[in-house]
């Protein structure tokens, strides 16, 4: 019960402390140089467009999914059903059956969407060149980055238009989501589940299994933390252009964006109370057999 009163208290100070530190000469004179963006390469593409709202959505429904499936497979010690790989339903695999947990085999098979979700991303954004907006080109990003989280801890945002060019605490947490963290889960999560190679130990030996573990749980709570801070902010900076920035593809006030995520709230809502074991059950029994 402590932890909220004490992150209330913390977030106060910290903003005091913002505050106090920004009134410094010196600490404006740095934010008058670092303003907070870095200049885009020459040919950056301009906008959101559709696809990236569609990606969007799925990753973020993808990743509400793993991490209640995540959280079920870490807290409960006695499943409601098990899913046995190939020897009933549409899937027919030889070798001996893995038996496991039908959280876990719904956890897994959301991961597999998730990873299908982030190759179709790569592939796009490189494609179509708006990796330039999300991958840092220039060293003046960190000090850029410090002088943001000032201005936003002062509780005085900094100038921004998204539609053009993230600022520069922005790009570094996309950056870190999209190709350090989702790559870090993916391999950890690989190393823990069923479809690691058991028989390989000097593999095994280089890479324990414990080292994967104390790696995928923080992840998680990263993932967490990131979302919070993003809808925040999203909310907080402007949230009817943000919304259609990210949902509607326009650079307006119009509430296009907000009927979008407002959609999509319902829709992410629905999946939650439909990940019941009933329904999982239903569906896992397509892919082999479901037991008790």
């Amino acid at each position: 019960m402590w932890v909220v009163p004490a992150a209330i208290v913390f977030l106060a100070a910290a903003v005091l402390a913002a505050k106090a530190l920004r009134d410094a000469p010196a600490i404006a004179s740095f934010i008058a140089q670092y303003p907070g963006q870095t200049e885009l390469p020459a040919g950056a593409p301009v906008g959101l467009p559709w696809w990236l709202g569609w990606q969007h959505f799925l990753n973020m429904l993808f990743l509400l999914l793993i991490i209640r499936s995540g959280l079920e497979v870490r807290n409960t010690k006695r499943p409601a059903a098990y899913w046995i790989r190939g020897s009933a339903g549409l899937i027919r695999t030889k070798g001996t059956p893995n038996r496991i947990s039908l959280s876990l085999w719904f956890h897994l098979s959301i991961d597999a969407l998730w990873v299908l979700n982030g190759i179709v991303f790569y592939v796009i954004v490189f494609a179509t060149g708006h990796w330039m907006r999300i991958i840092p080109v220039s060293w003046d990003v960190f000090p850029n980055a410090v002088s943001v989280g000032i201005q936003y801890l002062s509780l005085n945002w900094p100038t921004e238009n998204g539609w053009v060019n993230y600022n520069a605490l922005q790009l570094l947490s996309y950056f870190m989501i999209v190709f350090i963290a989702a790559p870090l889960a993916i391999i950890t999560g690989l190393r823990m589940s069923p479809a690691w190679p058991k028989g390989t130990k000097r593999l095994n030996a280089i890479y324990p299994v414990q080292a994967a573990r104390a790696i995928h749980f923080p992840l998680m709570l990263v993932f967490v933390a990131f979302i919070i801070t993003h809808v925040a902010l999203v909310m907080a900076t402007g949230a009817l252009r943000n919304l259609n920035h990210m949902y509607a593809s326009r650079e307006d006030g119009t509430w296009w964006g907000f009927g979008i995520f407002a959609a999509s709230v319902v829709v992410m809502t629905g999946a939650w109370f439909a990940a019941s074991p009933i329904v999982l059950r239903a569906i896992a029994a397509r892919t082999g057999s479901v037991t008790r």
